[in-house]
């Protein structure tokens, strides 16, 4: 089985250059932000993002395909690159420091393409998590300075911690009940957004987490930390992996549970 271990270095290389681009316009009071046609602002930030991490794709990995939220997909191939320049922009243009650039690559295989390495980088919080697969999952400030990552071994809804993002895309899809009805079953409930609560249940310090409405740049880089933090993540339908338009992830041992929730009305 191939390490991707270099796969692993480059993202890192990759993730460095974003941070120092994201970081460069973060709090800027002259930053540009435009509306997209799906009414979701993209900042100029985002655009330089992901633009520089294609110059290096380009240079370092020709071959390989890249998928981007901002430029959509180039190449074809085995091997997709898959990248959020900016996971949190409504927090990047307010000041808010929870934002990150979520870095994933993905090579074809059985079920289709499948997360192999992660990088997520949050550099305005000083933080960066990531994964290569069969190599566990780490968070630290390097790849010779970290820690490894390791699920909580929570068993009881009624001792877990649960993260979401908002209500709103809930009630939209019709399943807002049943997130209600798992929210009061559990001990304790944040809506902590974006990638971070994903972040938190590979580290252990949250149990759960889901969101209804996602795309698969979204989802790429949180899964494979997720999964080789030794916990799950599938679609709201329980599919493994990144492609269902929905996560749920957990420590594995509360994961029938949270999505029993919230499928029960839908």
């Amino acid at each position: 089985m191939p390490d991707y271990l270099d796969d692993l270095r480059l993202a890192h290389v990759l993730a460095d250059a974003a941070d120092a681009a994201t970081m460069d316009r973060f709090k800027a009071l002259d930053l540009k932000v435009e509306t997209k046609p799906d009414m979701t602002p993209v900042s100029e930030a985002d655009k330089a993002a992901e633009e520089l991490i294609r110059g290096h794709l380009a240079r370092a990995r020709p071959r390989d395909a890249v998928l981007g939220e901002e430029y959509g997909v180039e190449g074809t191939g085995p091997r997709r690159w898959v990248i959020d320049p900016i996971d949190g922009t409504k927090n990047y243009v307010r000041g808010v420091p929870v934002w990150a650039t979520l870095i994933a690559l993905m090579e074809a295989g059985e079920g289709g393409y499948q997360p192999v390495v992660g990088v997520v980088s949050a550099p305005a919080l000083g933080r960066r998590w990531w994964a290569a697969k069969g190599h566990g999952a780490f968070s630290g400030r390097s790849l010779t300075s970290a820690s490894k990552l390791r699920v909580s071994r929570v068993s009881k809804l009624t001792d877990a911690s649960f993260a979401y993002s908002s209500l709103s895309g809930w009630e939209e899809q019709g399943r807002l009940d049943g997130f209600l009805d798992l929210t009061r079953e559990v001990w304790r409930t944040r809506a902590y957004g974006d990638f971070w609560p994903y972040m938190m249940v590979a580290e252990g310090s949250v149990d759960m987490c889901a969101e209804p409405e996602l795309s698969l740049w979204d989802m790429a880089a949180n899964a494979i930390v997720v999964t080789e933090a030794g916990g799950t993540f599938t679609g709201l339908d329980g599919r493994p992996g990144p492609h269902s338009g929905n996560a749920a992830a957990s420590n594995g041992l509360l994961h029938d549970e949270l999505l029993g929730y919230l499928n029960q009305r839908y």
